[in-house]
């Protein structure tokens, strides 16, 4: 199960340069459930993602991944309608990033889109519980929450 909340970003956080990052190109085969094609640096993943709930504004979702060959994704990639969204992802230790221990553990992946969605950036963390993402009081660098707006699915971004 993943759960998680996403966010518009306010401002970059200090040194985002600095924090690790990949290249990340995304396409899709089916919305409901989503089936996604994504390359990921130099790995290719085929992902089955079925949204459960919005439950206090985090996603549910339930997700599986499948290692593809390189040959397979590219394969796969035809078979998409419509483009794909490219986009650079870092990823943010947010203890780290603030000094504030109560961040320990959660990470933010902030999601600087390009071609079609230039402009966008996207900031999205992952929580081990419903309960703890619920009590999650995002540092002032995130924006206004889209968790529950349909919008910003990666899926929708192609269009």
């Amino acid at each position: 199960m993943e759960i998680e909340r996403k966010y518009l970003l306010a401002s970059q956080p200090d040194n985002l340069e600095n924090y690790p990052c990949v290249e990340i190109e995304q396409a899709y085969l089916c919305e409901s459930p989503t089936l996604r094609v994504r390359r990921v640096g130099d790995s290719f993943v085929l992902t089955v993602k079925e949204h459960l709930s919005a439950i206090g504004g985090a996603i549910h979702n339930r997700e599986e991944e499948f290692e593809l060959s390189e040959e397979s994704y590219r394969m796969l990639r035809q078979k998409c309608d419509g483009g794909c969204v490219a986009k650079t992802r870092y990823s943010v230790d947010l203890e780290q990033c603030t000094g504030n221990s109560c961040y320990k553990g959660l990470v933010a992946e902030v999601d600087v889109f390009h071609q079609g969605n230039e402009g966008l950036v996207l900031v999205e963390v992952e929580f081990p519980t419903t309960e703890s993402a619920n009590l999650f009081i995002p540092p002032v660098w995130f924006g206004p929450e889209v968790s529950d707006n349909p919008r910003y699915r990666n899926s929708n971004l192609i269009k």
